[in-house]
């Protein structure tokens, strides 16, 4: 697999590219990357049809879950959505905050924020704001957000317990995090763990869920809870592109698989600063 600066390089023009798809093409495949199945049209991303707020233009198809539904905002709250796109889950989430309430997108693709302010711009939101920026130094005060989301992201960020400090630092005290992700069980095949174009799709930047969940609570969040769990299946037509047939088997049987979580957990109550948050 690449470095790390190689990575973000690959991530950043490919969802550069993204930008400019349709979200049919994106959700053929994982998370916008290649290898397209003919076997299935929805393989990570929930439906948002329900959701008050919605905004099926600023939907891409590049989502593994639902966190806003999830995100219990309050009207006033102020809502941060980490890697935001298009804009979807900010506009989810500024029906929930009200026009009271501030909702702030981070991207670090220039074409997704160009894409989300023009979103932002046609329904007249004033206090939705996209702002480009690395989410593993988040352009933000510290003890600012009431509540973070983030959909499929952390798994494009090599970093990734340097975002989950980040997030400790930007939260309000008794703040919390709703966080749709992709987390292994057992040991993805190499032929997944080195392909950069999957590592755009979410899949070869996923980590096992143990140690994923362990980085949040060294970040110093307390609470932590699985909100949703569900298996993400490859498609025989995309695995074959990376994996032999042996390789498929083994992946198909059950000792290791894919899977999309939404967890949650909160900032303590009093202004304590978690090692490495650089919150003070």
């Amino acid at each position: 697999m690449k470095e790390e600066t190689e990575l973000k390089a690959l991530v950043r023009e490919k969802y550069g590219q993204i930008a400019l798809q349709e979200k049919e093409v994106n959700q053929q495949s994982c998370c916008g990357a290649g290898a397209c199945s003919t076997e299935v049209y929805n393989i990570m991303s929930d439906d948002y049809q329900d959701l008050n707020g919605y905004a099926p233009e600023a939907d891409l198809g590049l989502g593994c879950g639902l966190p806003t539904q999830f995100a219990q905002i309050k009207a006033g709250d102020v809502v941060l959505d980490l890697g935001s796109g298009a804009g979807n889950d900010c506009f989810v989430a500024r029906h929930e905050t009200g026009p009271e309430g501030k909702v702030i997108g981070i991207d670090f693709t220039p074409a997704m924020i160009e894409k989300a302010r023009k979103n932002a711009e046609i329904r007249g939101f004033d206090n939705v704001y996209f702002v480009e920026g690395d989410i593993e130094s988040i352009p933000l005060q510290a003890h600012s957000v009431d509540v973070v989301v983030s959909n499929c992201v952390l798994n494009l960020v090599p970093n990734k317990a340097a975002v989950f400090a980040e997030i400790y630092r930007v939260l309000k005290p008794d703040g919390h995090f709703s966080i749709s992700d992709v987390v292994l069980h057992g040991t993805l095949p190499q032929g997944l763990q080195q392909d950069a174009e999957m590592y755009a799709g979410c899949v070869a930047g996923a980590i096992p869920r143990d140690q994923y969940l362990g980085l949040i609570f060294s970040a110093g969040f307390e609470g932590l809870s699985i909100q949703k769990q569900k298996p993400i299946d490859l498609p025989e037509d995309i695995l074959t592109h990376y994996l032999n047939e042996d390789e498929i088997k083994e992946m198909k049987s059950g000792q290791s698989g894919i899977f999309s979580i939404t967890v949650y957990a909160k900032k303590p109550s009093q202004k304590t600063c978690a090692p490495g948050s650089n919150c003070c």
